[in-house]
């Protein structure tokens, strides 16, 4: 394979994880949710289409701008061939023919079509389940494999799941509008959830060549700040979800080493952490804490706040932090803020207190056979204490488990120190 033809290839892949979502929003709302289905093979058949024309005849100035162009092109064709009006497809679909480079709409106008997408999808027609995968397949272009991972089901099942929803979507009840009100509160809950999930997805990858997909946690980052700044979605819980990205994103420099591996929060240099992107991160802390609001992201964001400032590893404020899970379980009780909870105690020098806050959480049985992240952090805390049967037992399940490379190395460091003492 030639450089150019893999240079293609990459930038076709990149242009499809942040281009396609805006595709299917805009061209949704040209022809209509009840055309989905064909509006997804429209993008898919465009993307075809750039691959084969731009390793002949270049790639174009405007990549992003020549996709949506043919994308826009391709509904409008398809609206005539079902027996529109050629008058009533152009006001509708609010083009005239232009070059291939000219842009199809203005970002503001993209921002509003993702947002009514995003809004369409969490609908309270579906379950909270079906909202967050119909949000990363549509809007975010999740493979199904992927969102399967996210949401701890079988491939098949969501692929059942999506085909079910898809149908649903397809009916002509659901608009694609911005809600106001409580039905406005409700929906942007949900963004919220499949915006957070997108970012820990790509915080710490499945995929074995990437361990931080860093286009998945921006693209996160971007619909934060559409639905943080858009005047009808403004919120101080938006603001925190913001802050909360933007302050874990600012490490990602620190997080990678030359040799391809994870390195952890105690032993990253401080130094190559984003500066600016903190600014970023405190600013709209600040502008969340401003109101009389607290969420799980104000608090969860006030932990990373911590981290942030502190000048090294051992100066954490643990006590701090510590109080900051304490109301955190108060909002969210869910075993994962209990697990972090622990790690915090054994920090601050309670490590028997926190293998026993971990085996106490409710069906803990369950999740140490299921999430590696519950033998993994056993396996630690039993190392603190020189316990290494334990600590072993739990360390080997955790990796057998994990799916993460960069996870299962960390995992296999551990282990090789134990045996070798």
């Amino acid at each position: 394979m030639s450089a150019a033809t893999q240079h293609t290839e990459q930038l076709i892949d990149h242009l499809f994880r942040h281009q396609s979502g805006k595709m299917v929003a805009v061209l949704s709302h040209v022809a209509g949710l009840e055309q989905i289905n064909l509006v997804e093979d429209l993008v898919q058949d465009t993307f075809i289409n750039a691959l084969q024309h731009w390793k002949i005849k270049g790639i174009p100035d405007n990549p992003a701008a020549w996709l949506m162009q043919v994308a826009k092109n391709k509904a409008t064709d398809l609206l005539r061939r079902q027996h529109y009006h050629s008058r009533y497809i152009q006001s509708q679909a609010g083009f005239n023919p232009v070059e291939e480079t000219a842009s199809f709409f203005h970002e503001q106008e993209m921002n509003d079509s993702e947002l009514r997408m995003m809004f369409a999808c969490c609908h309270p027609s579906f379950s909270k389940e079906d909202q967050v995968a119909l949000t990363l397949k549509l809007v975010f272009s999740f493979s199904v494999t992927e969102i399967a991972r996210a949401l701890v089901v079988s491939d098949a099942a969501m692929q059942k799941r999506l085909v079910r929803a898809k149908e649903l979507l397809k009916q002509g009840n659901i608009q694609l509008e911005i809600p106001a009100g409580k039905q406005l509160q409700d929906r942007l809950s949900i963004v919220r959830t499949v915006l957070y999930l997108l970012f820990n997805e790509g915080y710490l990858s499945h995929k074995k060549d990437e361990i931080i997909r860093q286009d998945l946690c921006m693209e996160a980052i971007r619909c934060a700040k559409i639905i943080t700044e858009h005047p009808a979605t403004q919120d101080p819980v938006n603001d925190a979800l913001l802050a909360l990205l933007c302050l874990h994103a600012a490490r990602f420099d620190s997080r990678i080493s030359d040799s391809n591996e994870l390195i952890l929060l105690e032993q990253q240099d401080r130094n190559l952490w984003d500066k600016e992107l903190l600014q970023v991160g405190y600013h709209y802390l600040n502008r969340a804490s401003a109101a009389p609001v607290i969420s799980q992201y104000h608090i969860e964001a006030a932990i990373a706040a911590e981290h942030s400032i502190a000048l090294d590893f051992a100066s954490t404020n643990w006590t701090r932090i510590l109080s900051l899970y304490d109301l955190l379980t108060t909002i969210s009780p869910a075993p994962a803020i209990y697990l972090n909870r622990a790690i915090v105690l054994s920090q601050s020098g309670e490590t028997e207190k926190a293998i026993a806050q971990v085996l106490s959480i409710g069906g803990i049985e369950q999740l140490i056979r299921t999430d590696h992240q519950y033998a993994s952090v056993l396996g630690y805390l039993y190392m603190k204490l020189s316990d290494h049967i334990k600590a072993l037992s739990y360390l080997q399940q955790a990796k057998a488990i994990t799916s993460s490379p960069a996870e299962q190395k960390i995992l296999q460091a551990r282990i090789d120190l134990i045996t070798a003492n």
